[in-house]
């Protein structure tokens, strides 16, 4: 396995078999599974910018499902405003990063369980404001988005529009967090990660290089968020509780921190897995989703630790 994801040829392969699953599934009539597959996408896009700050970082954060909401709102609110939609997916990036930062400039003197807790209350928070601003977010009743459809040479179906366009955007995350990962901030995290004292020791400015960590992951929650609003064409505070971020940071968890390739297999796991089994058994399946995410990460703790595909780092950690 290690040496089939060491060929530099496999990204390549990965993305043109993600590319034309629409069109396979399409012919075979099973577009469901185009569905279901832009939904992983996004938990992709979110399990990617989690891992900035909690596997480069070690920074636990329970409530990065918040910046998602933030990213979803604001696409929803530019459109109403008559925004075109790339722009207002522009803004979704440019608010959950200032908003990001501000909360990093008050909360990240905070660390393990505290950082957590904090998080975790702020993800709360920032869900009973959008339920309560009825002004601008319409509270619960939810914010309707106008149809926009850019793919539409290429492929009818919205769907498999939103899932190239999902795919893309994962793709190019997992390329800006490899490219991130080998520089000289990406050495820094770990660092920061292994042993914060003696990485400020060494020189490292530990809280500009948490804040920076803690900021960027919000780009990736801004992109998501933006995405879903269009896709779905409608918000509501109810696709934002506090499960949906402790999906995510399972998912990180189980894939192995600060992996890439980690994170996208957790995300096909712990995403992917309820839906095609209430596909292929039934409805009443889904109800015992959790006793099996439960017991999957029961089993992944006690006999892998290090998570499915761990970075090499941390799995000679662990193994050392």
């Amino acid at each position: 396995m290690t040496k089939f994801l060491n060929n530099k040829w496999t990204p390549w392969v990965l993305l043109a078999l993600a590319l034309g699953f629409p069109f396979v599934a399409g012919a075979l009539e099973a577009q469901y599974l185009v569905r279901v597959g832009g939904v992983i996408g996004l938990f992709m896009l979110l399990g990617l910018g989690l891992n900035f700050t909690l596997g480069y970082a070690g920074l636990f954060d329970l409530g990065f499902i918040a910046f998602y909401a933030v990213g979803a709102y604001t696409t929803a609110i530019a459109m109403r405003s008559g925004i075109p939609a790339p722009v207002a997916l522009v803004l979704s990036v440019l608010v959950c990063l200032l908003v990001r930062g501000l909360l990093g400039l008050t909360i990240l003197r905070l660390r393990g369980d505290y950082l957590a807790v904090v998080t975790m209350g702020f993800g709360e928070i920032a869900r009973l404001t959008i339920n309560n601003l009825d002004a601008l977010t319409n509270g619960p009743k939810g914010i309707q988005v106008a149809p926009w459809r850019p793919l539409n040479f290429l492929v009818a179906d919205p769907n498999a529009q939103y899932y190239l366009m999902i795919v893309a955007a994962v793709a190019v995350g997992a390329l800006a967090s490899r490219r991130i990962e080998d520089s000289r901030v990406g050495r820094a995290w770990v660092a920061i990660r292994e042993d914060e004292i003696a990485a400020r020791l060494s020189g490292i400015p530990v809280r500009q290089y948490k804040l920076l960590a803690f900021t960027l992951s919000a780009a990736f929650a801004g992109v998501a968020g933006g995405l879903f609003a269009l896709w779905e064409q409608f918000v509501t505070p109810e696709s934002f509780i506090f499960w949906e971020s402790i999906l995510v940071v399972s998912i990180v968890v189980l894939g192995g921190m600060g992996s890439i390739a980690g994170v996208l297999v957790g995300a096909l796991v712990l995403v992917g897995f309820p839906p095609i089994m209430q596909w292929k058994l039934s409805a009443e399946w889904i109800n015992y989703r959790y006793l099996f995410f439960g017991l999957i990460l029961v089993l992944v703790t006690l006999f892998r630790p290090q998570g499915i595909l761990p970075s090499s780092r941390r799995e000679a950690e662990l193994t050392s």
